[in-house]
C-alpha cells in the first residue's frame, strides 16, 4: 500500500541520516553532537481529517491491509480530528486478539492524541462484535476517561465492510 511504501522510504531516510551523523562524529568531523528533537506533522496524513467510521476505516485498512490474523489498532487524533499517531498495538490469532488498555493508551500519549479510534480486523469477514470486542471497548473507553481520551469509536474491520461500535450503540 502507499502508507508502507511512505513509511518504508521514511525509515530508510532516517537511518541514512542517523548513520551518517555516527560517522562524522567517529571521524571527529563534529566535536559535539547536540540532538534536538522536534515534533513535525506527519506527510503521510497531510490533508486528512477523519469525519465519520467510514473515513477512519478507509485510513485504518490502507494501513493493516489484508491480514489473515487479527490486528488490534489505534488511531489517535487531534483536537482537528486530524490523525497524530496509527499503530498496531496487538497482533493475535486467527480469531483473537488480546490487548491490554495500557498499550493502548501509552501510544495515545506518547503522540499527545485529545481523542482515539480503535479498530481491529476479523479475518472471518464477519464483523459481528464478539462478546470479547465489546469488553474491551468498554475498559478502553472507561481508561481513555481516567486519563482524558476520549475512545470515539471502535471499528470492527472485513475485507470488505465494517461495523462502527459506536453507530451500533455499544459506546
Amino acid at each position: 500500500s502507499l502508507y508502507r511504501k511512505r513509511n518504508y522510504v521514511a525509515v530508510v531516510i532516517s537511518i541514512f541520516c542517523v548513520l551518517t551523523v555516527v560517522a562524522l562524529v567517529l571521524t571527529g568531523q563534529i566535536d559535539a553532537l547536540d540532538v534536538v528533537l522536534e515534533r513535525k506533522g506527519s506527510q503521510l496524513f497531510s490533508g486528512r481529517c477523519v469525519r465519520s467510521p467510514e473515513d477512519a476505516a478507509n485510513i485504518i485498512r490502507d494501513f493493516i491491509g489484508d491480514s489473515d490474523r487479527e490486528r488490534f489498532v489505534v488511531l489517535g487524533l487531534s483536537t482537528k480530528n486530524e490523525p497524530t499517531v496509527l499503530q498496531v498495538v496487538h497482533t493475535g490469532s486467527i480469531n483473537a486478539s488480546i490487548v491490554h488498555p495500557r498499550e493502548v493508551m501509552k501510544v495515545l500519549l506518547l503522540s499527545n492524541s485529545c481523542s482515539a479510534i480503535i479498530s481491529h480486523n476479523h479475518p472471518s469477514n464477519d464483523c459481528t462484535p464478539s462478546p470479547e470486542d465489546i469488553s474491551i471497548t468498554e475498559r478502553l473507553v472507561e481508561a481513555g476517561q481516567i486519563i482524558g481520551v476520549d475512545v470515539m469509536d471502535h471499528i470492527v474491520l472485513g475485507s470488505d465492510k465494517f461495523l462502527s461500535m459506536k453507530e451500533k450503540g455499544y459506546i
